[in-house]
């Protein structure tokens, strides 16, 4: 209750100076954001496609196996044929007329043809398989290439964030302060201009008679109600929360301001 009501007896004054406290701050953690750049995006990258990479070889390994099996298969239909061969020709030395003669000789042709077939599977069964092991070995290579990688990646994305986390808590403690002394209503207003500025910058002050964010020219008489603190105001071009100089900690002549 007691900072409820402290919140409520705050100034606009106040509510805008803790506004552009907040936004300094949340400015620095971007700093330190930008310092780690595109690292952990990269690491979250590499980590996929790692694993997209082992799923691959995986994968071929379990064709490599089903190529086995096939040519198991194959070989067993092989040993079955030559098994039917020698007993029809076993068979052909005792038949009674032509007629039987011509079937085992038709029998003997069909399953010759059929050795013929799975010698034929086998073969390109074979030649998969090379060419299977010849992407799982260019995969590897490219695992290991990636892995390598990663881990240079993470090394330099621990020693940032070992070099900024300390400074980075510190700073978003202070933003929660910050954001205690604001209202809800203007903190959400707030954090969604910001969220849409393409700086981060959801509160700036007038400079050289202009929004410190778009640039936009600011009437005089906005100006002055900007300078009276009364009231929050807004550029009318870019949506961002205008501020005095002044109340930012920059005079006149810093904020390149004429009168």
């Amino acid at each position: 209750m007691a900072s409820a009501k402290q919140e409520k007896e705050l100034s606009v004054e106040e509510r805008l100076k803790a506004l552009y406290q907040l936004q300094e701050t949340l400015t620095e953690v971007d700093r330190i954001k930008t310092l780690r750049g595109e690292l952990p995006l990269e690491v979250q990258d590499l980590e996929d496609e790692i694993v997209g990479l082992e799923t691959r070889i995986q994968n071929f390994e379990e064709e490599i196996k089903g190529l086995g099996e096939g040519v198991k298969e194959q070989n067993a239909a092989i040993d079955h044929s030559n098994g039917l061969v020698e007993r029809y020709n076993d068979q052909i030395n005792n038949v009674r007329n032509n007629r039987e003669y011509d079937f085992l000789q038709k029998e003997i042709e069909y399953e010759k043809l059929n050795v013929e077939l799975a010698q034929k599977k086998i073969r390109q069964f074979g030649a998969k398989e090379e060419e299977i092991n010849a992407q799982i070995e260019e995969a590897k290579a490219k695992l290991d290439d990636k892995k390598h990688i990663l881990e240079e990646k993470k090394g330099e994305l621990e020693e940032i964030v070992s070099e900024t986390k300390q400074d980075e808590e510190k700073l978003r403690e202070q933003a929660k302060k910050y954001e205690a002394k604001i209202d809800a209503r203007l903190l959400t207003a707030f954090k969604r201009i910001r969220k849409n500025a393409r700086n981060g910058l959801g509160v700036v002050y007038v400079q050289r008679n202009a929004c410190g964010g778009c640039f936009n020219r600011i009437p005089a008489q906005r100006q002055m109600e900007i300078k009276m603190h009364k009231k929050i105001i807004v550029c009318e071009y870019c949506g961002r929360i205008l501020i005095d100089p002044e109340l930012a900690g920059h005079t006149e002549i810093e904020a390149g301001n004429v009168r």
